[in-house]
């Protein structure tokens, strides 16, 4: 049950709000997904996967951890 407590929200602001609640609420009753294997969690292939990283300060800082 949703109940609005102060103001006087749009059909269409309920409906994005309820919207919101139901996917996060589905969201969290999705089982995980398999678990990676463990000879797969040093391969370097899996952090070069986050995308390419931009030049500017402290560049040299965020080039082997992942953002």
């Amino acid at each position: 049950m949703i109940k609005v407590v102060r103001g006087n929200p749009t059909p269409e602001e309920l409906a994005a709000a309820l919207a919101v609640v139901r996917a996060r609420a589905a969201a969290a009753a999705a089982p995980p997904g398999p678990p990676m294997p463990p000879e797969q969690w040093s391969d370097p292939g899996r952090i070069a996967r986050q995308g390419t990283r931009r030049p500017g300060p402290r560049s040299w800082a965020r080039t082997y951890w992942p953002a």
